[in-house]
């Protein structure tokens, strides 16, 4: 009989070799009506403590400037939300789960734990794709988890040294609703000079909400009454991210432009001459593998040397403040009809 432990472990060390941070896993879920509790545990070697005392936090914050720019004396962070608690002396101890067990066999002597409960009101975790040659941490909204050494707990006029601190970034991630509602839909009529009746273009989707990498099925309907002939169909997927933290600062970015036309494998379209109709359901999949350049694009928090998505779609809750979220993100597809001498 063999016995295998299934659980990773992730693990920081501060500079001074006298705390070591230990986590089970650096992705919590938010569940909508709540979010995993983080659990954790930090080893001490308090030979060098002196009358200091160890304490660890959870922050969730803005960031929005490197660290670079923090050196020379600006600050580009803004807490959103910070909890902190004492583990050392007379520190508090929570209730152990299970994960506390494997995390305390792990660290063996002088580990202590700690738990903390994020509100389900934060934001999840985003950031913003950097560009070739952008440096340090990406702008968007992080959770890290510090633990370090301090005389006080809360005392701003106290600095505490790099080397007494050890960190980790975790990422809230969003869960999707278990219900799906009705797809949209949309249809338009447009008019062209020189000739008296419109192209009517309609299209529909099954449902509302799509994972991450799925295939997006979109009916389309073309009834043409014009004396004008359809050559191409063309599909694009917008991002829009709208940062209302700080400033009214909004733009859009193509995440997926995809054509259909006679010459596209994918679908028989020779066009849709005068009076002619189409009747058929096209397939896109926007994927961030196809935007990896695009400087800016928002993405799912990205943690260090792991890949991410797209950022999900954010779930506006009621009495939630839109400010306190940071980055709202939001998704369009526009459908384009290519009309030979009519645009």
């Amino acid at each position: 009989c063999f016995s295998f432990s299934l659980h990773r472990v992730f693990k920081k060390t501060s500079g001074n070799g006298g705390l070591t941070l230990y986590l089970g896993k650096r992705d919590y879920v938010d569940h909508v009506d709540k979010v995993d509790r983080v659990d954790g545990v930090v080893k001490l070697d308090p030979a060098d403590f002196g009358d200091r005392k160890v304490f660890v936090q959870l922050a969730c914050a803005f960031r929005y400037g490197s660290d670079d720019l923090d050196v020379m004396g600006l600050c580009f962070r803004k807490d959103i939300w910070m909890q902190q608690t004492q583990l050392y002396p007379n520190g508090e101890k929570p209730a152990l789960s299970a994960m506390h067990d494997t995390l305390l066999k792990k660290a063996g002597d002088n580990a202590h734990p700690f738990s903390f409960e994020i509100p389900n009101n934060l934001p999840c975790s985003v950031s913003l794709q950097p560009g070739p040659d952008d440096k340090g941490k990406a702008c968007g909204v992080d959770f890290e988890i510090k633990t370090y050494l301090a005389k006080e707990k809360n005392n701003p006029d106290e600095k505490i040294e790099k080397k007494d601190t050890a960190r980790l970034v975790i990422r809230k991630i969003q869960y999707a609703p278990s219900q799906v509602g009705a797809g949209p839909k949309a249809d338009i009529c447009k008019s062209f000079m020189m000739s008296d009746k419109p192209v009517h273009l309609e299209a529909s989707m099954e449902k509302d909400l799509y994972f991450h990498g799925e295939a997006i099925p979109i009916k389309i309907k073309i009834k043409n009454e014009s004396n004008k002939t359809v050559k191409k169909i063309k599909i694009s997927v917008d991002q829009t991210t709208d940062i209302v933290l700080y400033s009214a600062d909004k733009y859009t970015k193509c995440v997926l432009n995809q054509e259909f036309g006679y010459q596209n494998e994918n679908i028989k379209l020779e066009t849709v001459d005068s009076n002619g109709s189409f009747d058929n359901t096209l397939t896109i999949t926007p994927l961030l593998a196809d935007n990896k350049e695009k400087r800016g694009l928002a993405l799912d928090g990205r943690l260090k040397d792991e890949d991410t998505n797209l950022a999900s779609t954010t779930m506006l809750r009621q009495g939630v403040e839109k400010e306190v979220l940071g980055i709202l993100v939001s998704y369009k597809i526009k459908i384009n009809l290519m009309v030979a001498g009519g645009g």
